[in-house]
């Protein structure tokens, strides 16, 4: 498991250096500088953190099923942020005010990532002047994460290409989250019941019917507007 947990934090951080790709260089500095007041502020709370409550922490049922949460709500802003960009891209829907606020989103599961990461590497190094650390880590944030998005942004200049890459990372953060979180319990049981054909085939043949008005409608919309 903990190695899961290294996979999914390797990747939350990528999609963060992902999405701030798509932001000009200074608003990539004031993120990267609020990362680093984050992890100075953040430092306090560190200290205090021993191994054995982080892994209480991990083993809370409660606390990873919401956590189960937070990141599929994250990767499905990504999956959204995504959809709108290549849309307004290929000229099929104008950019719209919610579209703005997406692309202005950061990703802030990258806060805890770094506060777990700030924990680990004060219990790698004990005895040593822990506000020395916080300071170099957070110059390290500083530097490194305008630097490494300017970097992603030279490997791959193709901006529909990183939106792919985006997507595909936010997809991984999402499966690894949920692999992450499952804590083994049945939250609720399937109920014994005799099957209901009539349901059944009920739904399937709702189903059917709106899929078949969609797609007539979707045509029908195609037509119109190529006229």
């Amino acid at each position: 498991m903990e190695y899961i947990i290294q996979l999914l934090i390797l990747f939350i951080l990528l999609s963060a250096l992902l999405k701030l790709s798509f932001w000009k260089l200074w608003q990539t500095a004031v993120f990267a500088l609020f990362l680093a007041a984050f992890v100075i502020v953040a430092q306090r709370w560190a200290v205090l953190q021993s191994k054995t409550q982080l892994t209480d922490f991990l083993n809370n049922v409660k606390i990873m099923q919401d956590t189960a949460v937070l990141i599929t709500i994250e990767s499905a802003l990504g999956f959204a942020f995504c959809f709108a960009e290549l849309r307004v891209m290929f000229g099929l829907k104008k950019a719209r005010w919610w579209q703005a606020l997406l692309r202005c989103y950061p990703g802030l599961l990258a806060l805890p990532v770094l506060f777990y990461l700030q924990t680990q590497l004060i219990f790698a190094m004990p005895g040593s002047d822990f506000t020395l650390l916080t300071s170099l880590f957070a110059t390290a944030l500083f530097l490194g994460f305008p630097l490494l998005s300017l970097c992603l942004a030279w490997l791959c200049p193709e901006k529909e290409l990183r939106l792919e890459i985006y997507f595909l990372v936010n997809l991984f953060v999402c499966i690894i989250g949920l692999i992450t979180t499952v804590s083994g319990e049945t939250t609720y049981t399937a109920a014994r019941n005799p099957l209901n054909v009539k349901a059944v085939l009920l739904s399937l043949g709702l189903l059917c019917t709106f899929f078949a008005v969609g797609v007539l409608f979707n045509k029908l919309k195609w037509k119109m507007k190529w006229k």
